[in-house]
């Protein structure tokens, strides 16, 4: 990304809260993207999580570097990890990356913020900076994230359902939107028979993670051993339901092969469609 054009998006991110970079996807790299989510979502057997927040019509993969090699291309690509550094810093990390697929006849996703489950007084610094890759055209009626402009300004977050005015993202597939993890915004309803397909390349500042690495840093077997709530401390467990999941599994599950009693955050009103 050319020196002019960062600046004029970084100056997007700082006012608006947002930029759209267009053009951003080479199209050997979008075809790989469109042709591995679909057979991934087929191999998988994915389906919607049936809650109000991941959707009823909507179908995610989490985790999407553990599952084919195209993906690594995606967290350091040279038109979008720039600006994400000119939001964090160099010392970003990789929060996580996943697919979400809107398909039609789905509702609008309630009006949120990325960092809203971070207990701090607002606003602040960023912590968190976020991106969506429009694998296919994005419009308002589609399904395009729904924006509120300059709300990564306001002393206080969304309340959960409450309806906001806001703006629809459009933009042509290849292009990737930017935004900070104060910002209000959630995936549009999607009023057509046509896909929305969009990558969900999400980041955080680079201390919010332990001093010493104790995930890798302790042996598993050691782990199992501790009693539930220092295993927790060690970071097995989640915060808020979310931060650390590993597929919506708290890692005690995922990786020790423990139960753990974990419910998503998202899950809190779940009702999977009768038969």
């Amino acid at each position: 990304m050319e020196e002019k054009a960062k600046e004029a998006h970084l100056k997007r991110l700082e006012e608006d809260g947002y930029t759209i970079v267009e053009n951003a996807i080479e199209p050997d790299l979008l075809e790989a993207l469109s042709e591995t989510l679909t057979r991934l979502e087929k191999d998988m057997g994915v389906e919607p999580a049936y809650n109000s927040f991941e959707g009823h019509k909507t179908l995610r993969i989490y985790n999407l570097l553990a599952h084919d090699p195209v993906f690594q291309r995606v967290p350091v690509h040279a038109n979008v990890l720039p600006l994400i550094e000119g939001v964090l810093d160099e010392g970003c990390l990789i929060s996580s990356l996943s697919s979400i697929t809107i398909l039609g006849k789905e509702t609008a996703q309630p009006i949120h913020s990325d960092d809203q489950v971070i207990g701090l007084s607002r606003p602040h610094k960023a912590v968190v900076c976020n991106s969506m890759w429009a694998l296919t055209d994005f419009t308002e009626e589609n399904g395009a994230t729904r924006l509120v402009p300059g709300s990564h300004k306001w002393d206080h977050c969304p309340t959960y359902g409450q309806h906001y005015d806001s703006i629809p993202a459009e933009m042509p597939k290849g292009s990737v939107l930017v935004w900070t993890g104060s910002l209000w915004h959630g995936g549009g309803a999607n009023r057509t028979a046509q896909r929305r397909v969009g990558l969900a390349m999400n980041y955080c500042a680079g201390f919010i993670r332990q001093q010493e690495n104790q995930q890798l840093g302790l042996p598993l077997d050691l782990v199992r051993t501790f009693e539930p709530r220092l295993q927790e401390l060690a970071g097995f467990g989640t915060y808020q339901g979310l931060i650390g999941h590993i597929d919506k599994k708290s890692p005690r599950e995922a990786v020790l092969g423990q139960a753990g009693g974990h419910k998503s955050i998202w899950d809190h009103d779940r009702k999977p469609p009768a038969g």
